[in-house]
């Protein structure tokens, strides 16, 4: 039973391939938010809580959604509140040995209350952020057990199929 919960925690190999599944990445997003970031130089921030993360079985791309409040000039008190939703492919970065949205796009962005002549802005921050998180921030970070396990072998393509992730490794 033990060896059931480190495969659970870091991904089972089986042979050439390395699978992920949504509880893995659920809870290394949970562990990993709420988030702040600061825009615009200090003039917009963004609060993103609460992820919610979904591998479809017949789709290629997971998809995931954050609660978000955007301020204003400092502010503590948010100009807009809500939900976005993305749905993005992944890819192995190994600088941060994690695995990166890749290609995101947003499905939704659900601010009620937002009045017309503020609904751009919380949308520009919300595509800067997105742009700078698939960069620089792993869904899911490779922990040091399998990155001990995969010294030798060659990453290549990651893939999300039938409701998995898949990450391909050679000799």
């Amino acid at each position: 039973m033990a060896g059931c919960s480190t495969l659970n925690a870091v991904g089972a190999m089986l042979g050439s391939q390395v699978t992920f599944t949504q509880p893995q990445l659920q809870r290394a997003l949970d562990r990993s938010f709420p988030k702040d970031y600061d825009k615009l130089g200090g003039l917009a921030s963004l609060r993103l809580d609460n992820p919610s993360l979904s591998i479809p079985y017949d789709s290629h791309r997971l998809r995931l959604s954050f609660n978000i409040a955007a301020m204003a000039l400092g502010s503590d008190v948010p100009i807009a509140r809500g939900r976005i939703a993305i749905s993005s492919g992944l890819r192995f970065d190994v600088q941060t040995l994690g695995l990166h949205l890749q290609d995101p796009v947003i499905e939704s962005i659900e601010m009620p209350g937002l009045g017309n002549a503020l609904k751009d802005s919380p949308i520009e921050l919300v595509n800067i952020w997105l742009a700078q998180y698939a960069r620089d921030e792993p869904v899911y970070r490779l922990d040091d057990s399998l990155v001990q396990r995969l010294v030798s072998r060659r990453i290549g393509s990651t893939e999300i199929e039938h409701g998995v992730v898949v990450m391909n490794v050679s000799q």
